[in-house]
């Protein structure tokens, strides 16, 4: 028999506590810095990371950056002054390499959404925030966690994410009413 709903729930808020448990309050401040200081921002991330990507751009753009998701017919050329945010949990994925690589040689700022701060997409990028969560790369073995697959650390992904619009809210003179004006009405 499969364990109840409840106590599937409490495993799995145990462990997002634990994620952020171990990151240092400072785990966010240069991406922070980054987005706050960028010119246009452009997002990246594959399958259910790319969804998150996706909610954090919506975020940003509620708070008045310009931020685009890549791919979208309407992404601008990125150029000196901007950034590109990659996510790839595992810590590297081709398609991330590639973006990066055309990023930089732009001239834009490069940022990585990771758990592998090992991995070699960490050093090809200017900013790193690791969120210490199992991904897809690593859900096979001893400790698992009770999400399956990638699902810790997307969720977490996406709680990070949050955290770092309210640290970025102040910094912008943004409050939650100015980020409400500028949700669609279109719904």
């Amino acid at each position: 028999m499969t364990a109840a709903l409840g106590e599937l729930a409490r495993g799995a808020l145990r462990e997002l506590a634990q994620v952020f448990d171990r990151l240092p309050d400072d785990a966010a401040d240069e991406l922070i810095a980054a987005i706050a200081s960028a010119k246009r921002i452009v997002v990246f991330g594959c399958g259910r990371e790319g969804l998150q990507m996706r909610g954090f751009a919506m975020r940003l753009f509620h708070m008045g950056r310009d931020v685009s998701v890549w791919g979208d017919m309407t992404m601008p050329a990125v150029r000196a002054g901007d950034l590109l945010i990659v996510s790839a949990g595992p810590g590297m994925l081709a398609t991330a390499r590639t973006l990066v690589e055309i990023a930089r040689k732009a001239g834009a700022r490069t940022a990585l959404v990771t758990a592998r701060p090992d991995g070699e997409l960490a050093g090809l990028v200017d900013i790193v925030a690791v969120i210490p969560a199992q991904t897809m790369a690593d859900d096979r073995g001893a400790t698992l966690s009770v999400l399956p697959m990638g699902s810790l650390f997307e969720t977490a992904q996406m709680i990070f994410f949050e955290l770092a619009i309210l640290k970025l809210r102040p910094m912008l003179h943004e409050t939650a009413e100015t980020m409400r004006n500028r949700h669609t009405n279109l719904e």
